[in-house]
């Protein structure tokens, strides 16, 4: 016979309703208390049924984790990092990508007030385009990044200051003409409008006149994208003695067009990215960028999500993680 939420408890030595909490993800549980819940339910072969659960407790079990462009290392380790931490509090986690475009997240909100899913993490790009506005019925939603309103709670890294920092960091060994990769073009990201002006803010901190010439657009924020603007730059402006490039994967493009036009880093030109992939650990030479705890991120959006799917009427709660500018060959003297 199927085993039983009370056979599950039985063998556990705990109650069906702890038992139902391993579960469901709401109600913390111990972690010792959890490891053996998991290993009865393992033990006896136990099979939740999701559907009776649903109909039981309104909740699927479910959420969502929606991001821009699942292509791109950063998206993976995020990914990778919601997906460990939701399983440990007893969620299943769907994967979608935006694409970038607030229809795409309009659907993913339906979805979530039609309880086919019970939350959604969403990193939007474009403020003004975002799916997250005024007039529209929010599910239990937590944003991530850059996008700033009044609605949602939101996770985040100060990209002002990061690139500040970052800058700051670039220019302390005398440099002077420091080039930023990754600027707002057409649509303007709102990460990009905010570490342009982090890096016009520390240009102002250091007496440093601002030059436009020193800004290079790339709306698509790939190696490929980033190697191509860097490489048409280049084409008909001096070298730079910095790049700041707005993610690592852009300063591993600008890296590569640096090698084949045989640009000595950092002998030649300093570079720098962002978000500490890592796959910037181990490139040639190894990229300095801003770093912070992706765990961290995944922990603190999961626990902003249950605690809103208890509470849909709190006031919108903000979190600002820790960052580091971690300082490695690609900028060393």
């Amino acid at each position: 016979m199927r085993a039983t939420v009370k056979d599950v408890a039985r063998l556990a030595g705990v109650s069906p309703k702890t038992v139902s909490n391993v579960m469901n993800g709401i109600v913390p549980v111990s972690g010792p208390t959890r490891l053996r819940v998991e290993q009865a339910m393992a033990e006896l072969d136990y099979v939740p049924n999701l559907s009776a659960r649903g109909l039981r407790n309104g909740r699927s079990g479910v959420i969502a984790l929606a991001l821009p462009d699942l292509a791109t290392p950063f998206s993976a380790e995020i990914a990778h990092c919601v997906v460990e931490v939701a399983h440990e509090q007893g969620w299943s986690v769907q994967i979608e990508e935006t694409g970038s475009d607030p229809g795409r997240e309009y659907d993913l909100m339906s979805r979530a007030r039609s309880n086919l899913i019970d939350g959604l993490i969403l990193n939007p790009v474009v403020l003004d385009e975002s799916a997250v506005k005024v007039g529209v019925s929010l599910p239990p939603v937590v944003l991530l990044g850059e996008v700033s309103q009044k609605l949602a709670d939101r996770v985040w890294v100060d990209s002002v200051a990061a690139a500040r920092d970052m800058t700051l960091a670039l220019a302390r060994t005398g440099r002077r003409r420091i080039a930023v990769l990754g600027a707002p073009g057409g649509r303007g990201s709102a990460a990009a409008v905010l570490r342009t002006r982090g890096y016009q803010a520390a240009l102002e901190q250091l007496g440093i006149d601002f030059d436009a010439s020193l800004v290079i657009p790339c709306e698509k924020w790939s190696p490929d994208t980033a190697a191509k603007a860097l490489s048409t730059y280049l084409d008909s402006h001096p070298l730079p003695e910095a790049l700041f490039c707005f993610t690592d994967s852009m300063a591993i493009g600008a890296l590569s067009v640096l090698w084949k036009r045989g640009i000595a880093v950092p002998g030649d030109i300093a570079v720098a990215g962002f978000d500490d992939i890592a796959d910037g650990q181990y490139a040639v030479p190894s990229l300095t960028t801003v770093s912070f705890d992706k765990r961290k991120v995944a922990s603190e959006a999961l626990r902003l999500l249950t605690e809103r799917m208890a509470d849909r009427g709190g006031p919108q709660r903000v979190v600002a993680l820790d960052y580091a500018v971690v300082e490695r060959d690609s900028t060393s003297s």
